[in-house]
């Protein structure tokens, strides 16, 4: 690594430079099969607990409503993130390949991205989704019909896709004054936006579509728990409350889970906070590494539903005996 470092620090180009290089956890090196091993441990039991998501709802008819729907895209975005950092994160870990062509980085940018909005947008729905129930009980069957979901999921479709698409051309059309060298084992939006030279336009643009999910979702997400809250108060059965809170139990652990991670993770970079390098990473690790490993646990123990039918199709089919 140090030589590659060597090599690209007086590059001052003004143009894409062929590789950009990445920055792996400082130490481990020298490990690489057991990190390797813990990597490959991660993506096997997200795979898994997120893939057993998927088959429930899809083969039980009883799950087919919104809040499941919102459940099933969100254990998709899952498995995509996981998928799409594997390459970077296993080599780094197995081959020490710290330089990525810049296409290559370019298109992993473009679907971390997507599948993190996509899990940003599907957490705020499940928001909307919980506030409706518990707010508007009697109206909700008419207010999230499944022609209201089918727009919601277009609209969550053009946000991901729409929005993001032009990213990885104008990025690759931007001037980069300093050495290309990211600061995470993957290529991270801001850490190839800040290599760009001052006063790159296109810098504006992809900042304003990456706030507008991880900004703006964690602010309705707050506002739609503070209408469930007032409801709840309201409620005069403890038990009541006791229910209706319980139907936000996994939701409530899964959004800290995702979000404080890369807030973190943003105030650093753009305050440029002093932080060892290995804080710095294993963060990162944490906020994508994290709730696709740990959402599948929080919906599968807190979603009654959900965990019982899990077990009866878990359960050994009983075969009668001919007499």
């Amino acid at each position: 690594m140090s030589t590659f470092l060597t090599q690209s620090a007086p590059n001052t180009s003004t143009s894409m430079a062929p590789t950009f290089l990445l920055v792996g956890m400082p130490g481990l090196s020298a490990v690489p099969s057991w990190w390797a091993i813990a990597l490959l441990t991660v993506y096997l039991l997200s795979a898994l607990g997120n893939g057993a998501i998927l088959w429930i709802i899809a083969l039980e008819p009883v799950l087919h409503r919104p809040m499941y729907f919102f459940l099933f895209l969100l254990s998709v975005s899952d498995v995509g993130l996981t998928a799409v950092l594997m390459p970077t994160l296993l080599g780094l870990a197995l081959a020490d390949a710290h330089a990525v062509p810049a296409s290559a980085c370019l298109l992993q940018m473009f679907f971390i991205h997507v599948f993190s909005v996509m899990e940003s947008s599907m957490l705020l729905t499940m928001a909307l989704d919980r506030a409706l129930a518990i707010c508007r009980p009697l109206h909700f069957p008419t207010l999230l019909t499944s022609g209201i979901v089918s727009k919601i999921c277009l609209a969550i479709a053009f946000r991901c896709l729409g929005l993001h698409l032009p990213l990885p051309f104008l990025l690759a059309h931007m001037p980069y004054c300093r050495p290309q060298v990211l600061t995470h084992s993957y290529c991270f939006h801001p850490g190839v936006v800040r290599l760009a030279c001052p006063g790159a336009w296109g810098a504006v643009y992809s900042l304003f579509v990456v706030l507008s999910a991880m900004a703006l979702d964690p602010m309705l997400i707050f506002l739609s728990y503070g209408l469930i809250g007032k409801v709840l108060q309201g409620l005069g059965s403890s038990g009541d409350r006791w229910k209706a809170g319980q139907t936000c139990a996994a939701h409530l652990c899964a959004v800290p889970l995702f979000y404080v991670p890369v807030i973190l993770l943003a105030l650093i970079d753009r305050l440029r906070v002093p932080v060892p390098q290995p804080a710095h990473t294993l963060l990162s690790y944490v906020h994508f590494l994290l709730p696709p490993l740990i959402n599948p646990v929080l919906y599968s123990v807190k979603l009654r539903e959900m965990r019982q039918r899990i077990l009866k199709r878990l359960q050994p089919r009983k075969v009668g005996c001919v007499q």
